[in-house]
């Protein structure tokens, strides 16, 4: 369980990367895992918790200039946004952002497939995660054949070499599956369908991904032959419970980047300057949002 919140700054090591990856998780405890029910007083507690850590962090990746990319992959209504959601809730968007590419365009289309993704890349100090990335071209592009098949070869022999590069560079590169069962999808498109402010999640693609199922997996299946490489795996998260797959996707990054609490000292607002003079505009000059409520 993450520390509390210290009101100095320390030089204890927060968490473990050796621990993040050390425990292999089995069918059983999947299963078992999903017959209990996650109270949401829990957790919210917990989640509390881990975005306090996820403070911690973003300061000790600034101090040290660390450069992270983190990728969220996975199926259609898995869950990614929603873990993505809470990592960058309580965070500086001018340290964590979040990159989500569109179609690319057609100039984009005959530059060097991983060049668009390129200046999204972070600096130092910086944690970039990826809502999809340059893996579209193993999973959709593939499967709804937007790319040849060439082209598909060509980025399988060709990626875990970027991302070696990446990672020779100083970067430190970090990848995650959602994977989420037929029945739980099936579930979740129904939930989107039936409600007029989630209906915008669902896309003709993510509707015609259905009739493709087995397709996605066996490019899923093949993707991971490829790029499972050990200078930046593939992490699956069970996905069937969006509260534990965010908790665990969370609680799985902070394990993964060694970090000390640099949380600065408790400040104190100085008193405000005395009235040298100053008089306000009368409210009737100013043009003020209407009190609807």
């Amino acid at each position: 369980m993450p520390k509390k919140k210290s009101s100095k700054p320390t030089e204890k090591t927060t968490v473990s990367a050796k621990s993040a990856v050390s425990k292999k998780t089995t069918k059983e405890e999947v299963e078992k895992n999903h017959k209990k029910k996650l109270k949401n007083k829990v957790y919210e507690k917990e989640l509390g918790q881990l975005q306090s850590e996820l403070v911690k962090l973003q300061e000790w990746i600034k101090a040290k200039g660390l450069k992270v990319v983190v990728i969220f992959e996975g199926r259609d209504a898995a869950g990614k946004g929603g873990t993505i959601k809470r990592i960058t809730e309580k965070l500086n968007p001018r340290i964590c952002r979040v990159v989500a590419l569109g179609t690319p365009t057609e100039k984009e289309k005959t530059q060097w497939y991983f060049q668009r993704y390129i200046p999204n890349l972070p600096a130092a100090g910086e944690m970039v995660l990826f809502d999809r990335s340059w893996y579209n071209r193993a999973g959709v592009e593939h499967v709804m054949g937007f790319c040849s098949e060439d082209e598909y070869k060509e980025f399988l022999r060709s990626c875990p070499e970027y991302e070696r590069m990446l990672v020779r560079s100083g970067i430190i590169l970090i990848k995650y599956w959602f994977s989420v069962s037929d029945d739980e999808q099936e579930k979740r498109f129904q939930q989107r369908i039936h409600d007029p402010q989630r209906r915008w999640k669902l896309s003709p693609m993510d509707l015609e991904s259905r009739a493709k199922w087995e397709d996605y997996s066996r490019a899923k299946d093949e993707m991971f032959n490829y790029t499972d490489i050990k200078q930046a795996p593939w992490y699956v998260v069970d996905a069937d419970d969006k509260k534990r797959a965010r908790l665990n996707t969370i609680t799985h990054l902070l394990k993964l980047i060694p970090y000390k609490d640099l949380t600065p000292e408790k400040i104190e607002l100085p008193p405000r300057s005395k009235k040298k003079g100053y008089v306000r505009p009368p409210f009737t000059d100013q043009t003020f949002v209407p009190l609807e409520f």
